[in-house]
């Protein structure tokens, strides 16, 4: 019985969610014990991968963000590609509400970080970082909170934060990738382009999916680009049809095999690396950088006027409607958790300020990141609770939650 509830539990997002905190949490505590000087060390220790004639020499660090991290674009590269041909993002009706929402949601941010760092002699240069919405950690506050809440709200969040990793996806492709090595990019390209034309007429292999991934992710670190954009281009010559031999569909094999890890492992080892803030010597001024408040600020201020002023918008004008049997208060609520940007938004605030993980811009970015993301969950939370209560009061223990 205690195996079958963990496995239900390990299901949910509420699963993963919590994984991801704890991870976070436990950066937070090493980052400022007396194991500080060892954590830091530890990400900042270069290892030899050696394979035959290819050989890499990154730091832990690098490591985990230009390796681990390409296997999770890889998923939401897959994620996606499914939503567009099979998933939600396939039916226009239901596209128009979270996409105009997901847009809002980015220019919004954008917005209030360089009003704020205008004003107050900022850099200019972290206006992506408070664009994007966490997945992860978004669906597990919701999963808490919404017992009796409509399930379209739900469907909903998943919809904007895919569109959300999709425009994130194309400013870092825009903004970060300057200064590539064009040669082993011709190879990527290649191995891409013959990638799809084989899968259209042969079975391949899964090892030889496995294999042509390492090998565009080499080339991909030799050239000097994000990771992240290959590992998203690779996921769109992936099969979605289903075979014949078998009636499997590669994409949904893939995804299905490498979910678990990505939402078990890496992404709490990726918080666990990142989200470590020593305090010690952190002073005032430092905590309430402009950069700190510009991040925090756009996070939970820009998110949810962004994000609720287009849904607004779009049911107004009827090119969209709000999310069935779904009320404002619910919807607000929702618009407050899309504030909660912490992995993508620690993961553009290493491609925006480059250098040292303890450097004084990155830990003024961990700081702002968890702060408007913290703010962001706890006030949805407590929205959606709210309306959660309501809505038993309303229509009792019993009812039914809205159909999608």
């Amino acid at each position: 019985m205690a195996r079958k509830l963990t496995l239900e539990f390990l299901k949910t997002e509420a699963g993963s969610g919590t994984v991801l905190g704890f991870a976070a949490l436990l950066a937070l505590v090493v980052a400022n014990s007396p194991w500080s000087a060892d954590y830091f060390g530890w990400l900042k220790s270069e290892h030899v991968v050696q394979l035959g004639p290819i050989m890499l020499e990154l730091t832990i660090s690098e490591w985990i963000k230009e390796g681990l991290m390409a296997i999770f674009f890889l998923v939401v590269g897959l994620e996606i590609k499914y939503e567009i041909l099979r998933g939600e993002l396939s039916d226009p009706r239901k596209l128009a509400t979270p996409v105009l929402a997901a847009v809002g949601g980015m220019v919004a941010p954008a917005l209030v970080y360089l009003v704020f760092s205008t004003a107050f002699a900022g850099p200019h240069a972290g206006w992506p970082i408070p664009l994007a919405t966490d997945i992860a950690f978004a669906l597990a506050v919701f999963a808490m909170v919404a017992r009796n809440l409509p399930s379209s709200l739900r469907v909903f969040l998943l919809t904007l934060a895919i569109v959300d990793d999709l425009g994130a996806i194309a400013l870092i492709a825009v903004l970060f990738s300057s200064g590539v090595q064009v040669g082993p990019l011709i190879w990527v390209g290649a191995l891409l382009v013959a990638g799809f034309l084989v899968a259209r007429w042969k079975k391949i292999p899964s090892p030889f999916w496995v294999l042509g991934f390492g090998l565009v992710w080499y080339l991909t670190v030799q050239s000097g680009l994000s990771t992240s954009l290959t590992a998203v281009a690779f996921a769109a010559i992936v099969p979605v049809n289903d075979r014949r031999c078998d009636g499997q569909s590669p994409l949904q094999e893939a995804m299905h095999d490498l979910h678990p890890y990505v939402a078990y492992v890496i992404l709490p080892l990726f918080a666990f690396a990142k989200a470590g803030v020593s305090f010690a010597g952190l002073s005032i001024e430092q905590a309430f950088a402009p950069l700190v408040l510009g991040i925090a600020l756009g996070l939970f201020i820009g998110k949810q006027v962004g994000v609720l002023g287009a849904a607004a918008l779009a049911a107004v004008t009827g090119i969209g409607r709000r999310p069935t049997g779904a009320t404002w208060l619910e919807l607000y609520g929702v618009a407050l958790l899309c504030g909660v940007g912490f992995t993508m938004s620690l993961f553009i605030g290493i491609l925006a300020f480059p250098g040292a993980i303890d450097s004084p811009e990155q830990v003024e970015v961990k700081i702002g990141v968890l702060g408007g993301s913290m703010l962001s969950a706890i006030t949805g939370a407590i929205v959606l609770g709210i309306a959660a209560r309501r809505r038993k009061k309303m229509v009792g223990p019993d009812a039914e939650t809205g159909a999608d």
